[in-house]
């Protein structure tokens, strides 16, 4: 399998599209102003005890609280509290836990006001972004995640993933960490740890001590209610998590970005350096590689599969719900139940895909097309499961019923990625009628005049749908040339296949857009 990352940065965030095998898997947005990212690290304070809940609500500078549910405390959350307020009293100046004193675990079924009371200063980490009317959720039970390992504070246990299933590479991995680890801290072993020597295992730990200690520093002056330390970006943290020698091209098109992910590249695989290669072309980096297209084709209420077939996928507040429709499949040779059996298999994959797409979490029911036969719906089962090993997101698969329908659980840490494909007629607003072309003309000639003459900017560029392109510069005595002599200076006239046909933008020399 040939994955590439295809990231494109705008100054409004990044987004990152994975491909594999040219087919569009996954995608991510980061914006620019997004301070609520997983992993960050706040100072919470604690604003209110629900008992019914067992749970608390927390200010973490939010328009809304955020939720810490006291299975989400983290057994060692004294021993948290403790340092916050010794740290905060100035009572100890190092930074690492060798000579701490941890308190003991708390209850698995105590209570939350057992252990925290209001207006009580406590670090949290964000574990699931805010989503839709609900503010972000919390953790207490604190750790920062390399490449290889996690660092894990007021800990002492060293647990190896799953994933690795040999005894001999399982031992060999916790023999290196127990030689190099401080003291009070436990590590989570990563599955891409496998095969790792001593030398890449202490540089990522050293590194985890290193941002603890960051942490730690800051903690005392921090202000309540605010960061105290944040995760990478999401770009960064991606490659971090999903990086491998699979990958054959990290293509990206901002030379700032760049520079930076060609030099986290560097740091953790020197010898996949060369596969991080910066875009050059005009046309944008997702129409370019087709990604665009894709993202329009994904992300509608009906998904068509290549054998006719199609989903319909709805949205609602409680689940998602796909429906699979075998369309215009014809069943020539196979009887139905064979034909019901390809279908569902061939739906299966796209489902497994539309997943990841989407980020879809929560609970999903599947209605797949009735098969009688009990081996066949445990085949469908076995090939849903198989298609699910590649989502890195927690997720649950429960055999179909007897009607047919399929639940799964996955993990939500993150708002939906939603992409509207339907949408009124931007040109017309739903009445059918457009503004002439003259109309057109004479509004973006009084615009640019007004730029020009009045703003006095420079170097601009006008972007319009490629229609309203060719106008603009066809022939020997172009619009475009009259422009220059009316002004004294070259206006660039760029295309954009996306836009409708009267929409046009000016943009600034700085690539940024002039607001009018």
């Amino acid at each position: 399998m040939v994955k590439e990352l295809i990231i494109n940065s705008a100054p409004t965030g990044v987004t990152i599209a994975l491909i594999e095998d040219r087919q569009l898997v996954e995608l991510h947005n980061e914006q620019v102003n997004n301070n609520y990212a997983v992993g960050d690290i706040y100072l919470g304070r604690i604003k209110k005890i629900m008992p019914g809940l067992n749970a608390a609500f927390v200010d973490v500078g939010y328009e809304k609280d955020a939720f810490l549910h006291y299975f989400d405390l983290g057994p060692q959350v004294q021993s948290l509290i403790k340092l916050t307020k010794i740290k905060r009293n100035g009572s100890v100046r190092g930074n690492l836990l060798d000579n701490f004193k941890t308190e003991p675990d708390i209850n698995k079924s105590g209570k939350i006001s057992e252990v925290l009371s209001k207006n009580l200063l406590l670090p949290v980490q964000i574990a699931k972004e805010p989503i839709s009317t609900k503010g972000p959720r919390l953790s207490s039970d604190l750790s920062i995640a390399g490449r290889y390992v996690v660092l894990v504070p007021f800990s002492n246990a060293i647990s190896v993933s799953k994933k690795i299933k040999s005894n001999t590479e399982r031992n060999r991995l916790k023999k290196i960490i127990e030689s190099i680890k401080p003291q009070n801290f436990g590590v989570i072993i990563r599955t891409v740890s496998e095969g790792r020597g001593v030398a890449e295992m202490q540089k990522d730990l050293l590194d985890l001590v290193a941002k603890w200690e960051n942490f730690a520093r800051k903690l005392p002056e921090a202000e309540p209610s605010k960061r105290v330390w944040g995760e990478m970006d999401r770009t960064s943290t991606l490659i971090r998590d999903i990086f491998s020698t699979d990958f054959a091209n990290v293509y990206v098109n901002s030379p700032d970005l760049f520079e930076d992910i060609r030099s986290y590249v560097r740091e953790i695989s020197p010898e996949m350096e060369k596969i991080v290669k910066l875009y050059k072309h005009k046309e944008p980096i997702f129409e370019h590689f087709g990604v665009e297209k894709q993202i329009k084709n994904g992300f509608g209420k009906t998904v068509n599969l290549a054998g006719g077939a199609y989903l319909v996928i709805e949205h609602t507040e409680a689940l998602h719900v796909i429906d699979v429709n075998s369309g215009n499949r014809t069943a020539s040779k196979e009887n139905q139940e064979e034909n019901a059996l390809q279908v569902n298999k061939e739906a299966a994959k796209e489902i497994a895909r539309q997943l990841r797409l989407r980020d879809m979490g929560g609970i999903v029911v599947v209605d797949f097309i009735d098969m009688h036969k009990p081996v066949n719906r445990k085949a469908l089962f076995d090939h849903l499961r198989d298609l699910m090993l590649l989502d890195r997101a927690k997720h649950t698969i429960l055999p179909p019923s007897k009607f047919g329908l399929v639940q799964i659980t996955r993990q939500r840490v993150r708002p939906e990625m939603n992409i509207v494909t339907n949408e009124v007629c931007p040109t017309c607003g739903g009445t059918g009628e457009i503004r002439s072309s003259i109309v057109l003309m004479d509004d973006i000639e009084n615009n640019l005049a007004y730029i020009l003459r009045e703003q006095n900017e420079k170097n601009i560029t006008l972007s319009v749908h490629p229609y309203i392109e060719a106008y603009v510069k066809k022939g020997l005595f172009s619009l475009q040339r009259k422009w220059f002599v009316k002004y004294g200076q070259w206006v660039k006239v760029k295309s954009q296949p996306s836009y409708h046909l009267t929409e046009y933008h000016f943009i600034s020399a700085k690539d940024e857009e002039i607001k009018l």
